[in-house]
């Protein structure tokens, strides 16, 4: 995405979302002249720190500890661009979203997303776990039969576990056929709590 400006992530940024005012001056700069291709904060939430990531498109990436934010951080470098800066602005409405989210005031997510991370039939699933109602769960066959495919569990399951954007897009809301929770990328407690969340 272009070469003029490179922003290296230091790890001293991690933990603070207002380094200071000549930091947000810059990410302000940055953001107005088109030189940040991605722009993250941290969230903090019930279930743990999230990472949040925006392109210019929309919402690109939302990631839960264990997943190592860093890591995350250097694997959109590689995969999207270097142009990466700490500039909370651009992710201000996914944040208030997600604390409405868990504090039971909002049921559905209307910030624009980037699934440019996902491809061919992975981002057929993902772009619609959308349509599975808050509060409700459907399985991974039935999913792939709504998909089109009825054959594709594994994929959807694959599909899921590689879901850029969990909680936002709630892959969360599906299940195993015999009703239990299956796997999930924050983890199988996490899972379990959305679930609870959203049934309470």
């Amino acid at each position: 995405m272009g070469d003029q400006m490179t922003i290296r992530l230091r790890s001293s940024d991690r933990n603070t979302d207002c380094p200071g005012p000549l930091y947000d001056r810059l990410a302000e700069q940055a953001d107005a002249e088109h030189l940040l291709d991605i722009a993250y904060r941290t969230v903090d939430t019930p279930l743990g720190t999230l990472l949040v990531a925006a392109s210019e498109v929309g919402l690109v990436r939302v990631a839960f500890e264990r997943e190592d934010h860093n890591a995350v951080l250097a694997g959109l470098a590689q995969a999207l661009s270097q142009r990466i800066l700490r500039a909370p602005r651009r992710t201000d409405a996914a944040a208030q979203q997600l604390d409405e989210y868990f504090s039971g005031r909002r049921r559905v997510f209307d910030v624009p997303v980037d699934l440019g991370l996902v491809h061919g039939f992975r981002h057929d699933v993902i772009a619609r776990l959308s349509e599975i109602p808050y509060g409700t769960t459907e399985s991974y066959a039935g999913f792939a039969e709504k998909v089109g495919n009825p054959k594709a569990v594994r994929a959807v399951g694959s599909a899921c576990s590689h879901n850029p954007l969990p909680v936002i897009v709630p892959c969360h809301r599906i299940v195993r056929s015999d009703g239990s929770i299956g796997e999930y990328l924050g983890g199988a407690s996490t899972k379990r709590a959305l679930l609870d969340l959203e049934a309470a």
